[in-house]
């Protein structure tokens, strides 16, 4: 078995043949696949119990404060056995409405994961697989988790990211986006670039030479703008354009 399918049945519950004809229907793309199983009334439709989501947000919430914090969001990464810096958790944090790293409220705790339909540790990390699927496939969903994760990722009571976190966000959400597809544009008639050869599309080269020209810029930090701008001139294409030189191009 191979693995999509694999990830297919674990999620859903499905038999493999079913697993099969859904990613084969949806170019075996598998955030597309498991949201089109469950729009057809299959798999795992329990509604999450809210008592159950409670009891967890108590396991994991700070016991001086209502909130689950660094600590317990430490504890909640080992239980689901994913890394602190993981490219998935800004795709909890935007579903849960997490206001700021390491930072979770019960209302946005209790909703968020009922909305996703899971009540369990298990289930959790069954979601999680699905969307880092999403996260990197679906261009909207991508770009959503985006936009959420500047204030999720700015220091309470700044306008701006630190140039430093706004690199630290990029260097997860980019490639993410660019090798599960979110932020492939359309390359018709840009086959070629700014030093003749053949476009192949924004690559790890591009994400340095910006990185490189914000660093060397300086400047206070980077504001919404910037940072949605950044995303859109990325996936437009835009970048051949008016990319910064690097100082053997002057």
């Amino acid at each position: 078995m191979d693995t999509l399918l694999s990830e297919f049945c674990s999620i859903t519950g499905a038999s493999p043949k079913d697993a099969r004809r859904y990613l084969d229907k949806h170019q075996r793309r598998l955030d597309a696949a498991i949201d089109a199983y469950y729009q057809d009334g299959c798999g795992r439709s329990t509604v999450a119990s809210t008592s159950k989501l409670n009891a967890l947000f108590e396991k994991y919430k700070d016991p001086t404060g209502d909130e689950i914090s660094i600590d317990g969001t430490i504890q909640l990464c080992q239980d689901l056995k994913v890394d602190p810096e993981n490219v998935v958790l800004l795709a909890v944090a935007y579903e849960l409405k997490s206001p700021r790293v390491g930072e979770w409220n019960k209302k946005g705790w209790v909703e968020g994961w009922s909305r996703l339909g899971c009540d369990t540790v298990d289930g959790m990390k069954d979601t999680l697989t699905r969307l880092h699927a999403k996260l990197g496939s679906d261009s909207t969903y991508f770009h959503k988790v985006y936009d959420h994760t500047f204030g999720f990722a700015r220091t309470e009571g700044q306008r701006s990211l630190a140039i430093d976190t706004a690199l630290a966000f990029w260097n997860l959400l980019i490639p993410t986006g660019l090798t599960g597809g979110a932020l492939k544009h359309d390359l018709t008639g840009e086959d070629v670039d700014m030093d003749g050869g053949e476009s192949s599309g924004w690559t790890d080269e591009h994400t340095q030479w910006w990185f490189q020209f914000l660093t060397e810029k300086g400047g206070k930090g980077v504001s919404k703008d910037t940072w949605m701008m950044t995303i859109s001139w990325l996936g437009q294409g835009q970048w051949e354009k008016s990319r910064p030189r690097r100082q053997h191009d002057r």
